[in-house]
């Protein structure tokens, strides 16, 4: 098995590309994709499906089934493969380099994008069941097609995240979204560092600018719904703020709620590390009423 998507990337070949597209189009169809269906998507004979499917289960790229018949899906490495290869295609992405986090949900690693001709990053989504249903896609459609709730699941929260950056930059400081694929978006390099392991010196003043930050959010009619000391970045301008799949409309019957869990666990974090209180009423009467 090759160990990293860019080493993958490179190996993998248009024929093993057109495979991987054909098991994705016909997974909306079939929980195991027949060998047959995949050899009529692609056009290859017989013998060349096999070697293809060999390789590409060799590396991981693919699952075979045990069941009654041959059929094939993905896994989320391919997945990645797919929606690189359609970036590097637009020159969103001309060149990946290392991995540079991993977390429950997503992958993230450094490139360049030959739109901006600037180093940026790609954000994997990795969204599974429990994700899924949180952001509130039809009960039904994962009742129906529960393989594929992983795929629709990190597709949407990619969309999701890509539309609300385009929203909130350069309004309010979070990174720029330079494009996206599938489950994955191109956007600016992170300034700073997490907030969780960062030490500041004006602790009261970096408060100051990420309340700023919400307010001015919210004034676009947006919540983020999952704020916290990890997906905010510090740095000597400023600060901002990552991970808006998850947000909602200030609209939304839960607003009030999720802003207050948004403020309460930003004022908690710098009550703990720092010893500094603020009431939280106050806080929110001042972004609400802004």
């Amino acid at each position: 098995m090759l160990e990293s998507i860019p080493d993958i990337f490179l190996n993998t070949t248009n024929r093993e590309f057109r495979v991987l597209l054909a098991i994705e189009n016909s997974m909306k169809f079939y929980e195991w994709v027949p060998k047959e269906e995949i050899a009529d998507f692609t056009g290859y004979n017989q013998k060349e499906t096999d070697f293809l499917l060999t390789r590409l289960a060799a590396n991981k790229l693919v699952q075979r089934s045990n069941g009654a018949y041959e059929g094939y899906r993905i896994y989320f490495e391919a997945y990645d493969l797919l929606a690189l290869n359609a970036l590097v295609s637009r020159d969103s992405v001309n060149a990946i380099g290392e991995i540079i986090g991993v977390g429950k949900e997503s992958k993230v690693y450094e490139v360049t994008s030959g739109i901006t001709g600037r180093h940026a990053i790609i954000k994997f989504h990795r969204e599974g069941m429990m994700s899924f249903k949180k952001v509130r896609i039809k009960r039904e459609h994962i009742e129906e097609r529960r393989h594929l709730s992983w795929l629709y699941a990190s597709r949407l929260a990619a969309k999701r995240e890509f539309e609300v950056l385009k929203l909130l930059y350069p309004q309010v400081s979070v990174p720029e979204p330079i494009d996206h694929n599938r489950h994955a978006i191109v956007m600016s390099v992170l300034k700073g560092q997490q907030l969780a392991h960062a030490r500041v010196d004006e602790p009261g003043w970096y408060l100051d600018e990420i309340l700023k930050q919400v307010t001015k959010a919210y004034q676009l009619g947006i919540i983020h719904a999952d704020m916290s000391e990890f997906n905010v970045f510090v740095n000597p301008e400023g600060c901002e703020i990552i991970d808006w799949p998850q947000y909602v409309a200030a609209a939304h019957t839960n607003a009030k709620e999720l802003l207050y869990r948004d403020i309460e666990n930003i004022l908690m974090f710098f009550q703990r590390k720092y010893r500094i209180k603020r009431d939280i009423q106050g806080v929110i009467n001042n972004i609400t009423y802004a």
